[in-house]
């Protein structure tokens, strides 16, 4: 058995290439003429001898030396090769080191490129870069734990930007579940992050949701003295009940004024980028007062791409807060009426006065499907409920307006 005091006096005659100094349980000191000195546990795997180096002495002392040798007997016991499982444990070092959080997110990023919209996709990234990147995009995804992720989380949530951490903390369990999968990382703290922030407070679009504010405000409409174009998106957007970008941005080719239906292509509707790229199309059947105010229209913007092009330039579409402003000017704020509260009120309305199915007033609202199936088995469009319901909308739309 060695002893410190013989570590340190061994040394190596000139005359021999190396000289051993033999401990416990296999474990021997090695010395080389030049004076270095290093520890070595020998053993034998699958019949052969083979020895583990664990170190320079003095850096490693006798005590250091026999506790690893002690460690790398327990690996032999369980029928591994120490020297293999050395191998791989460096190995998982060096991949650990370069698979950094703003390496393995960006990796994800692009791979869902192809099935991201574009809006979702350049969020995305634009969060991750903006307030988890300058934090933890240079640490190993491995040792980032739920306390380190919870600090950059925490940032944003005290700027009462509390929907953006929520967002991030689902972002960021995306790029540990890939970690996970390409064996960059073994968990994912952003899951138990769950309840540690505030919970997002859902405010829906302000809407008229009464009859009686509806009647009111398609009066209000009747009475507009802006612009023309402005008047009539204000209409249709009453009729048609679209969302207000497949308004603003209605194109003549899409509008089938003897067939009084709009077809909106599914590349110009709020979906994912594959069914963007393979949806149906967006049937809207247009009731004879929708048919109206696009024949007015067609006076004035039908020799141009656009129904409601911009004043600035006919090659794009009108503003998105054009109509938002209309309505401020009419006397509706934002907690009474918004653009996109057009939606809510056809929907609402229909259901408590009219008593249409909510299942077919969802399919011209566009809504996705819900359940497990989704769009993929439910085709079923209801072409002759919703043609009907447009036309019972907007008589019931010009009943209130003469009501007072």
């Amino acid at each position: 058995m060695l002893t410190e005091v013989a570590c340190k006096n061994a040394s190596c005659p000139p005359d021999k290439a190396r000289a051993r100094f033999a401990d416990g349980g296999n474990l021997y000191l090695e010395a080389a003429p030049n004076g270095s000195k290093r520890w070595f546990w020998k053993y034998t795997f699958a019949g052969k001898e083979k020895r583990l180096a664990i170190g320079v002495y003095p850096a490693v002392k006798l005590k250091d030396a026999r506790a690893a040798r002690d460690e790398a007997r327990k690996v032999h016991q369980s029928g591994a090769d120490p020297t293999q499982r050395r191998r791989l444990d460096k190995a998982l070092v060096r991949a650990s080191a370069v698979a950094t959080y703003e390496l393995v997110a960006r990796e994800f990023h692009a791979i869902k490129l192809k099935e991201w919209s574009e809006a979702h996709s350049t969020k995305w990234l634009r969060l991750q870069e903006a307030n988890l990147f300058p934090w933890i995009g240079n640490l190993p995804l491995r040792e980032i734990t739920a306390r380190v992720l919870l600090e950059p989380l925490r940032r944003v949530e005290s700027k009462g930007l509390n929907e953006t951490a929520v967002s991030l903390r689902q972002y960021a369990g995306q790029v540990f579940r890939y970690g996970i999968a390409t064996d960059r990382c073994d968990d994912d703290p952003a899951t138990k992050l769950r309840d540690a922030l505030g919970a997002v407070i859902v405010k829906n679009m302000a809407a008229v949701l009464t009859p009686e504010k509806a009647g009111a405000l398609m009066r209000a409409i009747d009475s507009y003295h802006g612009l023309p174009a402005t008047q009539e998106a204000l209409l249709l957007s009453a009729l048609l009940f679209q969302r207000p970008g497949n308004i603003r941005a209605m194109e003549w080719a899409w509008v089938d004024l003897d067939g009084a239906l709009v077809t909106i292509p599914a590349a110009s509707m709020k979906r994912t980028k594959q069914a963007k790229l393979s949806g149906e199309p967006h049937l809207v059947p247009l009731a004879p007062q929708a048919v109206a105010s696009l024949k007015r229209m067609h006076v004035l913007t039908g020799h141009g791409r656009y129904v409601f092009p911009s004043l600035l330039t006919g090659e794009r579409p009108m503003s998105d807060n054009t109509i938002n402003t209309a309505l401020r000017r009419m006397g509706f704020d934002n907690t009474e009426m918004t653009a996109h509260g057009f939606r809510a009120m056809a929907r609402t309305i229909m259901v408590d006065e009219l008593h249409i199915d909510p299942e077919v007033i969802e399919e011209q609202l566009a809504h996705g499907k819900r359940g497990p199936l989704g769009t993929a088995y439910n085709r079923a469009q209801f072409k002759d409920q919703r043609r009907k319901m447009m036309v019972a909308w907007a008589n019931y739309l010009d009943k209130l307006r003469l009501q007072t």
